[in-house]
């Protein structure tokens, strides 16, 4: 068995644990065996998963990998950790804050000889996956993508465009490069509301 920790509890995280904790059938998740969590919160036990300490978590021989399921700015220190401990680390999109930030964290991977992976669980989905295929072969002259939210805590989840960057990386998986031609930022602080928006153009203009 492969001994694994889930850093972070937020939605990404309590999944995890699920799925941990009740693999499907004659999946590689039935190859993995959970050692518990670790969060900043006390919680205890969450669906029979223990709670234990990032200390545990980095000392534990037991535990080879590691899946990082914090807030954004947060992601670069637990790669780190992780890495030096000697432990597999899988995290959440994005890996880093910084384009600089995350090849060194490759560099760091690649040195101690361990998986760094980063998973983009949008672009596995079937809804991504049909609008793959209706956008290939053809050339795109002009679109819009637009998509809304809750506004996030800047100071956990980074500067704005983080909140959607994700987004983002469907258009370059589908498009391939971009270049961002402008970019403007509308903020009402009185109504809690922010807008960013971002025009690109593709290698083929």
């Amino acid at each position: 068995m492969f001994g694994t920790v889930v850093v972070g509890v937020g939605i990404a995280g309590l999944a995890r644990i699920r799925d941990l904790m009740n693999p499907m059938p004659s999946s590689p998740s039935e190859h993995l065996k959970l050692f518990g969590f670790v969060s900043r919160r006390s919680f205890g036990n969450i669906n029979e998963a223990k709670q234990i300490s990032l200390e545990d978590a980095l000392r534990n021989k037991d535990i080879h990998a590691a899946f990082v399921s914090t807030e954004n700015r947060s992601h670069e220190e637990t790669i780190r950790m992780f890495l030096e401990a000697g432990k597999h680390v899988l995290v959440e999109y994005p890996m880093a804050l910084s384009a600089k930030a995350a090849h060194e964290l490759w560099e760091m991977a690649e040195q101690k000889d361990k998986v760094l992976h980063v998973e983009h669980i949008e672009l596995l989905t079937e809804e991504y996956k049909q609008l793959k295929k209706e956008v290939a072969g053809k050339d795109l002259v002009k679109g819009t993508l637009h998509f809304t939210g809750h506004v996030l805590d800047e100071n956990k989840s980074g500067f704005p465009a983080f909140s959607g960057i994700a987004r983002l990386t469907w258009l370059i998986d589908l498009f391939g490069d971009l270049t961002v031609t402008s970019a403007t930022r509308e903020k009402q602080k009185d109504k809690n509301y922010s807008r960013m928006t971002v025009h690109f153009q593709t290698a083929s203009k």
